[in-house]
């Protein structure tokens, strides 16, 4: 029991919170509520660059390859941004959305395309490229708790901050609100929640965009209140898909990151029909 399912209970608090966090940020601090660390493509940029460290430089333990996953974090949340950021408009919440969605198509084309070459290399890494925390031992729970705890700390330090920025930028500034300080914060904060999530979970999605979304309807904008929220009740979602995935299964098992995007997908589509989604 302390070998199998101690550490899987573990990395379902550390990367529920990780993932969940880490959208709340990118929602505050992008002004789209609908946005996450999947959607933005930030999980497909970590988990290629652990493609490239598996399949390339022949790395299998996560703490080879971990830096590659907070590597691949930072470069694709600053090209999605950038690449939103093109034209008269500016980056607007919309055309994050497509950029993020059209990077990690690419990342995960190329991404399978290299598995496919030495499918050997990848055979252990089946499940994590679902999105899974079973199988885990201590070894990884110890390697990514560091990172996850320092990047849920940044996170509440940059809550309030991110308020001012939901605000307009030029609010934002009459009040004294350091935007780039704030955004700093939130894209430290990302990078490593997502980075440590993804290399120690596989690139896991939705979480970010369920949970912080469904506590605005009863929190508001607050960010003071959705991120420590958010930082139990994302473990919360993803203990439940992982126990779910068990259930449904058994003795089988269906990973967790499946079930979250069979839970995600229908929350999404409701959320594009609404006529008004929870305001930042």
């Amino acid at each position: 029991m302390h070998d199998y399912r101690l550490p899987r209970t573990l990395l379902g608090i550390l990367c529920g919170a990780a993932f969940g966090v880490s959208g709340a940020l990118i929602q505050a601090a992008t002004r789209n509520p609908l946005a996450d660390p999947g959607i933005l493509g930030v999980n497909a940029g970590a988990a290629f660059f652990v493609t490239l460290a598996v399949g390339l430089f022949g790395f299998q333990s996560i703490e080879a390859y971990l830096w590659f996953a907070f590597l691949g974090a930072i470069v694709v949340t600053v090209a999605v941004y950038a690449l939103g950021a093109m034209g008269r408009d500016g980056a607007t919440p919309v055309r994050l959305v497509l950029s993020g969605v059209a990077l990690s198509a690419v990342l995960g084309g190329i991404g399978s395309a290299i598995t496919l070459i030495d499918p050997h290399a990848f055979d252990a890494m089946r499940f994590w490229s679902i999105g899974s925390i079973a199988g885990r031992d201590m070894k990884v729970v110890e390697a990514v708790r560091p990172f996850i705890g320092i990047g849920l700390l940044v996170a509440l330090i940059a809550a309030r901050p991110l308020n001012a920025v939901a605000l307009g930028e030029d609010l934002a500034r009459s009040l004294g609100a350091s935007i780039f300080r704030a955004r700093i914060l939130a894209l430290i904060a990302v990078t490593l929640l997502a980075g440590a999530g993804t290399a120690a979970a596989g690139p896991i999605g939705f979480v970010g965009l369920m949970v912080p979304h469904l506590l605005r309807w009863f929190t508001g904008p607050d960010q003071r209140w959705i991120v420590p929220l958010t930082m139990i009740y994302a473990p919360v979602l993803l203990i439940a898909a992982d126990i779910t995935g068990r259930l449904v299964l058994f003795p089988g098992e269906l990973e967790a990151g499946i079930v979250t995007a069979l839970l995600g997908a229908p929350v999404l589509i409701l959320l594009a029909r609404r006529r008004q989604v929870s305001g930042l």
